[in-house]
């Protein structure tokens, strides 16, 4: 009996003395040898402590962790409405240990989200596309190394397009920095051109004057283009692209997506006009910047962690 104490309490048969052990101790560890079938009382007898002080140790215990899981599941709440309700519980984590300076562990918040009956929503298959042919093309050089040391090293580019009214078109071109993920620049267009993606170009290096990064984009039309190469050229960029049919060379910016729309733009059945749509989209890049927190980031958002090495 008192090396199985010795075990639940972080020590050994020999050395551990429990009269030195702290009290919390001692009754987690009687807690959890009962759960393997020993008695309450031959495991009082053992730690030298009267089942009285056991029950109402367990009593205050109770109590305590019932008001702690109502002060997280009321946050739990309070996150889910005000997000309308695109976390999981991994997300639900970074945002409930933020707010209440904690560290609740996954496990804790999953089963306080299941017993509550909040789950995030569920991601669409993503369409595929017949690639037109290239005028210009250029090797991997990122090849799936996404992370960067600083700001501006390395950005991400791609287009997906949304439907609104009568199935009429919203095309989104958007790039992404792999240093802390953020949006850095993005343009909404009823047109999926290359001035769309030299447009969003632009305004990125427009915003942070000086920069020559590296930019990775697929194979799509607008980004094989000589214009584009042009512009590469001309702010003495370097340019990479995915290989053939090959998003996971993308995967940050696919990724990026993925939340865009599962988290705001699934939500809704059919979006009636452009305006509704593209309030949306501005929303939520906004959201993600600013609020949208990433355990990449030391559960920062991507903004708040870009300040930091400002």
């Amino acid at each position: 009996m008192r090396g199985g104490f010795a075990k639940k309490i972080g020590g050994t048969r020999e050395r551990v003395s429990l009269s030195r052990v702290p009290k919390f101790k001692l009754h987690t560890a009687v807690e959890k040898l009962h759960e393997e079938g020993y008695s309450i009382s031959q495991l009082c007898r053992a730690a030298k402590m009267s089942r009285q002080a056991y029950y109402q140790y367990r009593k205050r215990s109770k109590c305590q962790r019932q008001k702690e899981n109502e002060r997280v599941v009321e946050t739990i709440i309070k996150i889910h409405y005000e997000e309308k309700g695109i976390f999981g519980y991994r997300m639900m984590q970074l945002h409930v240990n933020k707010e209440l300076k904690s560290h609740y562990n996954l496990k804790r918040i999953y089963r306080l989200m299941r017993l509550l009956g909040f789950q995030s929503v569920t991601r669409k298959k993503r369409k595929t596309y017949i690639l037109s042919p290239a005028q210009h093309t250029e090797e991997n050089l990122l090849n799936r190394e996404f992370t960067a040391d600083d700001m501006n090293e390395k950005w991400l580019t791609d287009i997906t397009e949304f439907e609104y009214g009568n199935k009429q078109k919203v095309y989104l071109c958007a790039i992404l920095d792999l240093y802390d993920r953020s949006i850095v620049a993005y343009n909404l267009s009823t047109r999926n051109d290359t001035n769309l993606v030299f447009d969003t170009v632009k305004d990125a290096l427009n915003e942070n004057p000086g920069a020559t990064p590296m930019i990775h984009s697929d194979r799509g039309f607008q980004f094989t283009s000589f214009g584009f190469k042009k512009i590469v050229e001309y702010y003495e960029l370097k340019h990479s692209m995915s290989r053939v049919g090959c998003c996971l060379d993308n995967a940050p910016m696919e990724g990026f997506w993925g939340k865009l729309k599962s988290e705001k733009y699934y939500l809704k059945d059919k979006y009636a006009s452009h305006k509704e749509l593209t309030d949306d989209i501005h929303d939520y890049i906004d959201f993600y910047n600013n609020r949208r927190l990433q355990r990449k980031l030391n559960a920062m958002a991507p903004m708040e962690y870009r300040s930091l090495a400002s």
